[in-house]
């Protein structure tokens, strides 16, 4: 079975994925977060969507993602079959070796299920990241600043792909320093290394390196058709990938009723206003939401916001997501279907995956 590749099920044109950003509504828990995200892999698994990552914030009050291994962990006990994996863990955060380590407990409690996703933003604030890599003061926090930051990246994910394949040469500082679980203990597989963007820096490491690459559409769709172009152009065959192969990440919604769709949308874009505006909090209710003021300039952010999320009925989303497919050729969709409460999410997948005549469904009589 193709580690990387997956299968289109039903009538959907690439294989559909799913991206998981573990949100917390308003009047609701971490807790209620987190048993949305199994239920939403068990649906995911059942109707024949190919992946289920996980993405890694901090200090968001309304994303209970901070520790995508841990939750892998979690959604590998639950599950049996579909792939899981971290769209992304954001490498500059953490020591390579750790992440070793953390992928290769997962490949081995979920063998052939695990992929490992890699970004290089820190997925959070200065201040954030500054307490996370234990900077000396708050200004250090600047990646430029540390020598830890973005720049390293390629050293890091090298030193971290060498942690995997226990290959340091002879005579390296890490030569005689093994992660565990892995090759040191005998034969044994690890999880396929993704790179993940938002603009042309890891779309083009990721073709020169021959790995797989998945880019940010849902926040950063302006850049997806130049960064897919680079990462094809960029590509060279490697051990790993014989052709370029891309997903791109799209926020798309499905509701039975559009205007309900509208109302669901809505709160991300309200909770996205907030965050950028220094107020994160957690996703605000669709009454909420409905009932907010929006100044000129945030009403022109939202506006512009929404017109990146498919969103309505479940033919128009499968309209939209064929359209999108088509325009960026892109070869897998990962769907993120935010929305304040864990049911809306729910129906939103499943009723893409009967739009998409998916396998698993309900049969009417």
């Amino acid at each position: 079975m193709d580690e990387i590749r997956g299968t289109a099920n039903g009538t959907a044109p690439v294989p559909l994925s799913v991206l998981d950003l573990v949100t917390v509504g308003s009047g609701r828990t971490a807790t209620d977060a987190l048993r949305t995200s199994v239920d939403i892999a068990r649906l995911a698994e059942r109707r024949g969507f190919h992946r289920h990552w996980v993405a890694e914030h901090h200090s968001m009050p309304g994303v209970a993602s901070s520790s995508p291994a841990v939750i892998l962990a979690h959604l590998a006990a639950h599950t049996e079959r579909i792939r899981l994996g971290s769209g992304g863990v954001m490498l500059p955060n953490h020591a390579p070796l750790v992440i070793a380590e953390q992928f290769g407990t997962l490949e081995a409690l979920a063998p052939g299920r695990i992929d490992l996703g890699l970004g290089r933003a820190p997925g959070t604030d200065g201040a954030t990241a500054a307490a996370l890599r234990r900077a000396d003061r708050l200004g250090s926090s600047l990646p430029e600043a540390r020598g830890e930051g973005a720049d390293e990246f390629p050293q890091q994910l090298a030193e971290l792909t060498r942690f995997l394949d226990d290959d340091f040469p002879d005579g390296h500082p890490y030569a005689r320093i093994h992660a565990v679980p892995g090759p040191v203990q005998g034969p044994s597989a690890r999880p396929p290394i993704w790179l993940l963007g938002s603009s042309g820096f890891s779309a083009r490491l990721a073709g020169v390196l021959g790995l797989p690459f998945a880019f940010a559409h849902h926040f950063s769709a302006q850049n997806t058709v130049p960064a897919l172009d680079l990462y094809r152009d960029s590509f060279r065959p490697s051990r790993i990938l014989d052709a370029p192969y891309a997903v791109i990440g799209v926020s798309a919604l499905a509701s039975d009723d559009e205007r309900e769709a509208r109302r669901q949308v809505l709160t991300g874009a309200l909770s996205m206003v907030r965050l950028r505006t220094g107020r994160p909090g957690l996703i605000p209710t669709p009454d909420e939401a409905a009932a907010y003021e929006f100044s000129a300039i945030e009403r022109e952010f939202v506006d512009s916001w929404l017109s990146n999320v498919i969103h309505g009925t479940p033919d128009a989303v499968r309209t939209g997501l064929d359209d999108l497919q088509k325009r960026t050729g892109a070869d897998e969709l990962m769907i993120t279907g935010n929305a304040h409460g864990g049911d809306a999410r729910l129906r939103s997948y499943e009723l893409i995956a009967d739009a998409y005549d998916l396998p698993g469904g309900l049969v009417h009589s």
